[in-house]
């Protein structure tokens, strides 16, 4: 037991916090990938994965090499599809971040907070006339549970009774802006063809 004790690296922990998922500013091995990241990245290199790290935002994740051109990997980690209403609600969150980092009264504020009316609200004015709002509505709060699974959103506790989430900023990771318009392009051929 003394041995494998001795082959702990002070990171050991922070690699473990890495691999299951974002490390923010606020976790206690934050220091750690900051304090070691080069020698986290050369340990988890040997398995296909970079260190993606954006210090100024207060977060960290691992991503997977692409192996070709076609963006295949060797797998390690499996890609999980979403489904097209949860890619819906996962472009207004990263809308929605992009226009809090682009507002100057607001730029004080480090994170960004909603209401789940105020998600509503916002996806309301994000979905065309001809989309079916009574089915989505309906299913909201299972498209919002899917984005705190994967970690895009938070739960916060709220005083006066309403849900609260933070948006987490690896959206802007996950979302790029041409993802975004590449998506808002889709939607609109898809709401054309009904």
């Amino acid at each position: 037991m003394n041995h494998l004790q001795d082959k702990v690296k002070p990171y050991s922990r922070a690699i473990v916090k890495l691999l299951r998922g974002t490390v923010e500013s606020s976790d206690t091995v934050w220091s750690n990938v900051l304090n070691y990241r080069d020698e986290i990245q050369d340990y988890i290199n040997q398995i296909g994965l970079e260190l993606i790290l954006k210090e100024d935002d207060g977060y960290a994740y691992l991503k997977q090499f692409e192996i070709d051109s076609d963006g295949n990997t060797i797998g390690l980690v499996s890609r999980r599809k979403v489904g097209f209403e949860t890619s819906i609600l996962l472009v207004i969150l990263r809308q929605i971040i992009e226009e809090f980092e682009q507002n100057p009264v607001e730029f004080q504020a480090t994170e960004k907070h909603i209401s789940h009316n105020e998600l509503r609200d916002e996806i309301e004015l994000f979905l065309p006339e001809k989309y079916n709002k009574v089915k989505f509505f309906k299913d909201l709060d299972n498209y919002i549970k899917r984005a705190l699974d994967l970690g895009y959103l938070k739960e916060m506790k709220s005083t006066e009774g309403e849900v609260n989430y933070k948006i987490h900023r690896i959206v802007k990771e996950k979302i790029t802006l041409d993802i975004l318009n590449e998506f808002k392009e889709k939607l609109d051929n898809y709401v054309e063809s009904i």
